[in-house]
């Protein structure tokens, strides 16, 4: 993990690098890039929800999603057939 001497370190490192004018505009680039990203996961899933049709619910059976027993046929019914 990072310590806390590190995470100093790093920003005494950036703040160097870039001048103290261009990290709050780094960092405020960086929040609007975030909001913009969390912004379009939710219009996708609200887009995607609205594209798909509703599917029609079966109806409840009391045979608990088992199917329908088939009658069976006397062999004098198959043969007229």
């Amino acid at each position: 993990m990072i310590g806390t001497t590190e995470i100093i370190v790093i920003a005494v490192a950036a703040l160097v690098l870039f001048g103290a004018t261009a990290l709050p505009k780094f960092a405020r680039s960086l929040g609007q890039a975030k909001k913009e990203f969390q912004k379009g996961i939710k219009e996708g899933a609200a887009s995607e929800t609205e594209d798909e049709p509703e599917k029609e619910t079966p109806k409840a059976s009391s045979g608990r999603g088992k199917k329908p027993k088939r009658k069976k046929q006397s062999p004098k019914q198959s043969r007229k057939s």
